[in-house]
This record gives structure tokens, sequence and C-alpha cells, in this order.
């Protein structure tokens, strides 16, 4: 049995309202090209193809609060969740559960859907991105999210997010050949995971629970920057006294991100899948495929996945554990 933690779908009425609402029209076309994100039976199709196959189901990008104003964004949060939770009662065997969605710009909203999503309709979970329209984080206003999923004990899902307007250069005003995506959204999942560390979250919430797309993005190979690099904060910065800030944490920052889980969600990369998993262990990593956005639609990514997970030259145990078992303790499963 092999459990994929992470991969998207749009529930239909959902997809629907969002291309109502949504203002950049674009990424639709190539949405409608790929039948496994919104056809469900072209979906159930390729997963029989890998036999004991099943999905934790999540909405896909864009974010909620990117799609709609905080008026909005309440009820496509509804659609988006209300339909996942029918699809995993149709089909439980494909479809053990899902992860919810929230809308992010409006938090009184959002504490509601927590409580509405993971209490009645028994997600696992839930997805924020890597900042809430440029807002990190860290700031205040979002700490009770944390908190309440603390208290919940169910993980956090933490997506990058970065458009083309992120321009790669201050010159500029918009990033060219798609460095963005390709470069810009790993950056993305690396600094939101440092604000975390940093604003001692875990400190305060030593249970908190966030499972962190593609492996934990860059820092399991910039390990050595994030360890003894950041063991020196604040010898370079005049403005911030970052030294005593690194001496009120109680661990390491390496220590820190380590406390973070990550899936193998890294486009089909041996090598990236070895040194994700030399960072985290295979402990605290799970199976993903980030299912459907390769170039086949929907199959390319599992498949590589899973011949790379069934090469790695590690025990029969951390096999099934990678596969399933550390997914199903952490989700409850």
């Amino acid at each position: 049995m092999k459990l994929d933690i992470y991969n998207h779908v749009f529930p239909v009425k959902y997809f629907e309202r969002m291309q109502d609402v949504i203002p950049n029209k674009g990424p639709i076309k190539r949405w409608l090209n790929i039948p496994m994100l919104y056809d469900i039976d072209a979906r159930l199709r390729i997963m029989e193809t890998f036999g004991e196959y099943q999905q934790i189901l999540s909405n896909s990008m864009p974010p909620l609060e990117y799609i709609g104003g905080p008026d909005q964004t309440p009820e496509l949060a509804r659609l988006a969740n209300d339909g996942m939770h029918a699809l995993c009662r149709k089909w439980p065997d494909r479809f053990p559960s899902f992860i919810a969605s929230l809308p992010m710009n409006n938090m009184p909203a959002t504490m509601k859907e927590i409580d509405r999503a993971c209490n009645e309709l028994n997600a696992v979970g839930i997805q924020i991105f890597s900042h809430v329209n440029g807002k990190p984080l860290d700031e205040p206003e979002f700490y009770p999210l944390f908190e309440r999923m603390t208290q919940l004990d169910k993980p956090i899902w933490l997506h990058p997010a970065r458009a083309a307007t992120f321009s790669d250069y201050p010159t500029e005003k918009k990033s060219k050949y798609e460095i963005w995506w390709t470069f810009g959204w790993p950056y993305e999942t690396s600094a939101a995971m440092a604000r975390i560390v940093f604003s001692k979250m875990f400190d305060t919430l030593p249970n908190l629970k966030i499972i962190t797309h593609h492996l934990g993005a860059m820092v399991p190979y910039f390990e050595m920057r994030v360890g003894p690099g950041w063991d020196q904060l604040g010898t370079r910065t005049e403005d911030e006294d970052y030294g005593a800030l690194l001496a009120s944490m109680k661990k390491r920052p390496v220590d820190y991100f380590k406390m973070f889980y990550a899936d193998t969600a890294v486009f089909g990369s041996a090598s990236a899948t070895r040194c994700g998993l030399d960072f985290f262990g295979t402990e605290r990593a799970m199976f993903a495929s980030d299912c459907p956005f390769d170039p086949e639609g929907g199959p390319m990514y599992i498949r590589e996945t899973i011949k790379i997970l069934n090469d790695l030259d590690i025990t029969a145990k951390q096999r099934e554990d990678l596969y399933i078992n550390n997914a199903r303790k952490l989700l409850k499963l």
C-alpha cells in the first residue's frame, strides 16, 4: 500500500466558482488540459494502474486569498472542503481523507473553517501557503491558526506561492523565464520555514506539526549554511540584535529546521530525494507525488517517485514507513 499525502485536485463546484471570480484567467487554459485535475474518473483510471495506491486530496494553486477578496474566500473554502469531503465519502478506498483549504485573508472565517473542516468533515489537516498576499506567516494575526492546529493535533501542509510579478531583479517589473517558479518556489518554502523558526514558534508550540512541500525545499541542500552558518547569526548584521535572538533560542537553528516534516515530491529526482532524507530522516518524511503537474498530466511523478523510493538503499521497514506508516501515524488514519 502506498499513501500519497500531497497531490492536487479541483472539486467540480469549486472549480466552476473559481473560474467565475479569479482575476487572472491565464492558468485556466493549462488546468483544462490536465483532466486528472478536475475529472475524477480520469484520476481513478490512472490511480488503478498503481495498484494499492491512495491519495490524500488537497486543493491546487492558486491560494484562495489570491482568487477573491475576504468576502468571497469563505464561500470558496466551503465549496472546496465540501467537495473534497464528498469525494472521500464516495471513494474511501482511494481517498481516505483530504487537506482543508482556508480563506486566509479573512482570519475569523479561517478559524471557523478550521473547526468545521477538521471536526465536522474529518479533514486530516490544513493547507497554507508561504505567505498571505505578501504577508509573512509569522505575523501575529496568523498565530491563532498555528495554535489551533496544535490544539487539534493535526498537521499543516506548507505550499510555496510566488507569481511572475515577483521580479528577479529590482530594476525589472516581472520575473523572466519562469524563474519565479523554478527557483522562486523553493526559496519561498525555505524562507517561510526560517520565519517560523526564528519567530520561536516551535518553542511556544513544541508539538506544532508542519509538512514542508518538496522535501524541505532548499534547506537539506544548504544544511551547512543553515547549521554552522546560522550558528553565527548576527555577525553580519548591524541594525538588528540577532545575537540576542540566537542566545534566547533553546536549540540551534538547524535543530528547529529538523522539527519540520517533509514530503518526497521532488519531481522524480533521486539525488534530491537522498539529500532530503539525509537531512530529515526516513521517520519525518512521507511519500508524495505532486500529481498531476507532470508533462504526462498525472502518472509520471507518481511512477518516478515510486521507482526512486523502491531503489533507495534503505531497509524494508524504512521504505514502508515512507510509503504509509509515517502518514498513518501523523494523520491518525
